[in-house]
Order: C-alpha cells, then sequence, then structure tokens
C-alpha cells in the first residue's frame, strides 16, 4: 500500500509541503507529522497588539449655535442693533473692514432697498450708498417722490465691505441674513426692492438671472419683492436705466395696490 509521501511525490507536491520553521511558531506550535505549505509559512505573521485608542476631541454644536445666535439678533431693538452689528465676528469680514453698515433710513419706512454690500467709500463712512452708485439711487427715489430717509430705509444683506468688493461668499451671507430679517421686523416695511442680483437671489433663495428676475412681483417672507439692476450696475450699462425705471414702475403700482398703510407703533 503506498504511503501518503509516496501519493504525494506522485503528484509533484512533496517539495512544496515540507514542514519549515517559521519565526512565528515555537516547538509548541508544531503538530508532529503536520506539513506547513511554504506559501502559508511566507505569510504567517504575529499579531500586533492593537493600537491606542485615541479620543476624537468634542466639536462643539455648530447648528445648535447658530440657533442661538438667530434667537439673540431677533430680540435686538434699535439701540442695540447698530452695536451688535459692528462687534460681529461670525465671518471673517469683522477683521478686513474699517466699519461695518447696518443701514440708514426711515425706522419705519414704507420702502425698504436693499443692496448687496458696502463698497470701499461706505466701508469709510459706514453708511450705505454714499459713493455715485448712491448718488444714483437718490435720483431713483425722486423719481418715485421718495427720499433718503423719507418713508425709505437702505440696507445691504452684508454689513462688511468684502475685500476688494468681491462678491459676497455664501457663508458671509449666511451669517449676515439674521441681521437683516431683524430690520424686516423692526421696520415692517410694506414693500422690499432687492437692487442686483446678490440681493435679489440672497432674499428669493434662489440661483437665477436678474433677467429672469425682473418684472414679477416676488415674496420674501410676507412682504411683496420686486427686483431691479444694482445703481453701480447702471453705471456701467446706461442703456438699462429704461428697464430700471420699468422695474420702479411696477414697485410704485404694487405700492399703491397695497392701500394706505397702517398706523406703525413704537418699537
Amino acid at each position: 500500500m503506498a504511503t501518503r509521501d509516496d501519493l504525494l511525490q506522485e503528484l509533484g507536491l512533496l517539495p512544496q509541503w515540507r514542514q519549515r520553521p517559521h519565526a512565528g511558531l515555537g516547538a509548541a506550535d508544531t503538530v508532529p507529522g503536520a506539513a506547513v505549505p511554504a506559501a502559508v509559512a511566507a505569510t504567517v505573521a504575529v499579531p500586533s497588539p492593537p493600537a491606542e485608542r485615541v479620543e476624537a476631541p468634542l466639536q462643539p454644536d455648530v447648528t445648535a449655535e447658530k440657533d442661538a445666535r438667530r434667537h439673540r439678533i431677533a430680540a435686538l431693538d434699535w439701540p442695540a442693533f447698530a452695536t451688535d452689528v459692528d462687534a460681529c465676528t461670525a465671518c471673517k469680514l469683522g477683521t478686513t473692514r474699517h466699519r461695518s453698515v447696518p443701514g440708514v433710513g426711515d425706522t419705519h419706512a414704507e420702502w425698504l432697498f436693499v443692496g448687496e454690500a458696502p463698497g470701499s467709500e461706505e466701508d469709510a463712512r459706514g453708511e450705505p450708498f454714499v459713493g455715485q452708485a448712491g448718488r444714483l439711487l437718490d435720483n431713483m427715489l425722486a423719481a418715485l417722490g421718495l427720499g433718503r430717509g423719507d418713508r425709505v430705509y437702505i440696507a445691504n444683506v452684508l454689513k462688511c465691505r468684502p475685500p476688494g468688493n468681491r462678491p459676497p461668499e455664501p457663508l458671509e451671507v449666511d451669517a449676515c441674513l439674521p441681521y437683516l430679517d431683524r430690520q424686516i421686523a423692526l421696520i415692517r416695511p410694506r414693500l422690499i426692492v432687492a437692487l442686483g442680483k446678490s440681493a435679489a437671489t440672497a432674499l428669493l433663495q434662489v440661483d437665477a438671472t436678474i433677467a429672469s428676475l425682473r418684472g414679477r412681483v416676488h415674496r420674501y417672507r410676507d412682504l411683496p419683492l420686486v427686483v431691479t439692476y444694482h445703481p453701480a450696475y447702471l453705471l456701467r450699462n446706461l442703456a438699462d436705466k429704461a428697464k430700471a425705471w420699468e422695474d420702479l414702475v411696477l414697485a410704485r403700482r404694487t405700492m399703491a395696490q397695497l392701500g394706505p398703510p397702517d398706523v406703525k407703533p413704537d418699537v
């Protein structure tokens, strides 16, 4: 009768299945008569000790912090509003601007004009729309029979100037919108005019061209909102002033359709 080694020799397997000593196997681990395949012997490894567990640092509840900040801003009154804006550190713009630009005008205004962000002159003076674009806005108000501070409040989505007048970043808009929401709650305007694409898309929470947003009345919360071009854009594109006038006519007609204003209590 053929032995086991004879059969392995016949199959050509015996040379590859001879038992070999291995650093990971001691004398006590060797079973007499057992063969360890060379491929297996070459890959046997001594288990490493478990790595020391490192606890991840606890992260603050960002959502809870944002909610707490939003509720705090929603409780501000006018005397505390500008001070709170000036002390804001919710985004990096507080470290690069010269002055914050909360807004200006009639705190019981019927009309609220909202632009994108302060420019260099606004950053220096702390008031929105004071340069060439501001003078054009004053002319637009006069065409409606309005004046700065006369039934009008002017603000920006951002209260601090982005470096180099670059477009606002989404995190900056998100940080500043609670302030604009509080201004709207305090002013209780009857109509909002969004000046430029950035202001319009921030308020309406849409990604759209200004051409597609013009010519109709939108809603911000429960308020009618009309979109028109930013005065700075109109200074570079004089041909679109006629379109801006069409938008102002739409805004005036919309205001007239709202009827006489209610008497607002002091806040």
